[in-house]
């Protein structure tokens, strides 16, 4: 408990809270449709803009913001397209951000950089403005959703269905992609670019274990996500062990002790 009274551990708690709330909201989203996929190729995009800011002398995270949204809807246009596959147009905006990420942390000027916090993350660095935007997305993505479950639903379950009852499926699509990319990169300070993803999908397949309502799976997918966290930064503090790696593993932990739980559960009822 003594940690409590350390400035970074209470920013990490608070980080944490709010990187819950949006990986709960807009995961849920991103596991019901199906593009977790989608989502590895914009998490390893925005590395193009990492190295993009570093090489300017602009924020990182901003760049890697403005460079993960365009990527998202790269890869939404060009995989609606009929001369184009979904998996290649991931393929093409995946592959070029690490590519244009490696060039330019390397003609950055100066010292070559640490590139090891935005790749494996470290929530202990985490600061107040990163807190702010955590904090902001977390009511966007909460008023949003709030506003047009319905709609939200209805195009996660079946697109095709939601258009012909008139429903703006494109701009719906095009919006939750842009909230794909904010959250992955708010989220790069936790967790990191290789493990970001695991952020947007664990939670949710435990909180599946329970519940196949939408609404449930975000509330359970966000205190699930919250737990994973406080249990990855006393790991990573007792450790001395990157924070992403252990929020990340604590969280399959969870899982696999749900999932065995249920499967007992479910062969005790049925003797």
């Amino acid at each position: 408990m003594d940690l409590l009274q350390y400035t970074f551990f209470q920013n990490a708690l608070l980080g944490s809270l709010f990187a819950s709330i949006a990986c709960g909201i807009i995961g849920t989203y991103i596991v019901t449709r199906r593009l977790v996929f989608i989502s590895g190729g914009i998490t390893h995009a925005s590395f193009g803009g990492i190295g993009l800011g570093l090489y300017t002398g602009i924020s990182p995270i901003l760049s890697a913001a403005i460079f993960s949204v365009f990527s998202a809807f790269g890869v939404e246009w060009l995989s609606k397209r009929k001369d184009m596959r979904e998996d290649s147009a991931i393929a093409v905006f995946w592959t070029l951000g690490m590519a244009l990420g490696i060039m330019f942390s390397f003609l950055s000027p100066g010292f070559a950089p640490d590139l090891s916090a935005y790749l494996f993350g470290n929530i202990l660095t985490i600061t107040k403005t990163d807190i702010l935007l955590l904090a902001l997305l977390s009511g966007a993505l909460a008023l949003f959703f709030t506003l047009f479950l319905h709609p939200i639903i209805s195009i996660a379950f079946d697109r095709e269905f939601s258009r012909s009852q008139g429903i703006p499926v494109v701009v719906f699509e095009y919006i939750l992609m842009m909230f794909i990319a904010l959250t992955i990169v708010l989220s790069l300070r936790m967790v990191g670019i290789v493990l970001a993803i695991s952020l947007l999908t664990i939670p949710q397949m435990t909180a599946n274990l329970f519940t196949f309502k939408f609404k449930r799976i975000i509330w359970l997918s966000i205190l699930i996500g919250y737990i994973g966290c406080l249990g990855g930064l006393f790991i990573s503090y007792s450790l001395n062990v990157p924070s992403g790696a252990s929020i990340i593993f604590f969280s399959i932990i969870i899982y696999a002790i749900c999932k065995v739980g249920k499967t007992i559960f479910i062969n005790l009822r049925k003797q």
